[in-house]
């Protein structure tokens, strides 16, 4: 009677346990194709980019979906151009130094805004929030007169300085959000370890908010290396032009020619450091932007 038991007991578990398994749902074929027709919108205009930067001559004037005759003469053409590929150097060195300074200074402020008890915090984060909100085209102006009377005309640090004016509130308010969320416990531990205030925040609080950190430069980096505006006001010539006022002064190999196919091909150059960093950080982007969405 009791090994008779055994299996019984042991078939009655098993009728449970599948009876509470969660069947799984299957996703509709329509949200599939929704999710293909949203992928294929988003990426349609990059792909048309690719098939004007393959095509030269009259081909340019067609609307083939495929190039009839690709040819990487524009990929060619740009490199050759020396005007363009010191213009790369001018934006990777504007934009690598915009987000190291914005993010080191940035999440010093940031961490005093999140611990420090203050009067009006609130308001504070309020006013260097709103300062992304300033339109650039009501300082180029002023920026144009006030840099060529004391000589940072046309120069990089002339475009760093007016750059991190955008990126500072920016990665102040990403990462005061990151920071509130870590315990204060782990900071005090530290401290009771012997550790100083800087080593706490170095090694305990600057770890824990790799994701905030990585998203802060990353979208002050996006923003740098594709800023227009300042960067055509503010310089004059090769040695400071970046790389977007490069593409827009391109000329085409005759007085009426427009170099569709050069910018074309140039657009595709400076996307790919971006789509290289996008891809490589996405899972750190995401985290930093949601978070604080969800508490708990």
């Amino acid at each position: 009677m009791e090994a008779a038991s055994v299996p019984a007991a042991t078939t009655a578990e098993r009728v449970k346990t599948r009876k509470h398994k969660p069947s799984k749902v299957k996703t509709p074929w329509w949200l599939w194709l929704s999710v293909a027709a949203v992928v294929l919108f988003c990426l349609f205009p990059f792909y048309w980019l690719i098939n004007i930067s393959l095509k030269t001559g009259t081909d340019l004037s067609s609307a083939d979906l495929f190039p009839p005759n690709p040819t990487l003469d524009n990929y060619t053409s740009t490199f050759q151009n020396s005007a363009f590929t010191r213009a790369l150097t001018n934006s990777a060195i504007v934009s690598l130094v915009t987000t190291f300074i914005g993010v080191v200074v940035g999440s010093f402020a940031a961490y005093a805004l999140a611990r420090l008890k203050m009067r009006f915090k609130f308001g504070l984060l309020a006013l260097v929030l709103s300062i992304t909100t300033f339109p650039q085209i009501a300082i180029a102006a002023p920026l144009f007169r006030l840099w060529s009377d004391i000589g940072l005309y046309n120069t990089i640090i002339g475009l760093v300085i007016p750059y991190l004016t955008f990126a500072l509130p920016l990665s102040i308010y990403i990462l005061v959000t990151f920071f509130k969320e870590i315990p204060k416990d782990l900071e005090e531990a530290a401290l009771v370890d012997g550790a100083t205030h800087f080593q706490a925040f170095r090694k305990v609080v600057v770890p824990l908010a790799a994701p905030g950190l990585a998203t802060t430069a990353i979208l002050t980096f996006i923003a740098a290396w594709n800023e227009f505006l300042l960067a055509s006001t503010l310089t004059s010539s090769v040695n400071a032009r970046t790389v977007p006022v490069a593409i827009q002064q391109f000329s085409g190999s005759t007085q009426f020619e427009v170099p569709f196919g050069t910018q074309a091909a140039a657009s595709i150059v400076i996307s790919i450091p971006l789509i290289v960093l996008v891809l490589l950080f996405q899972k750190r982007i995401v985290a930093g932007l949601t978070a604080g969405a969800v508490k708990g």
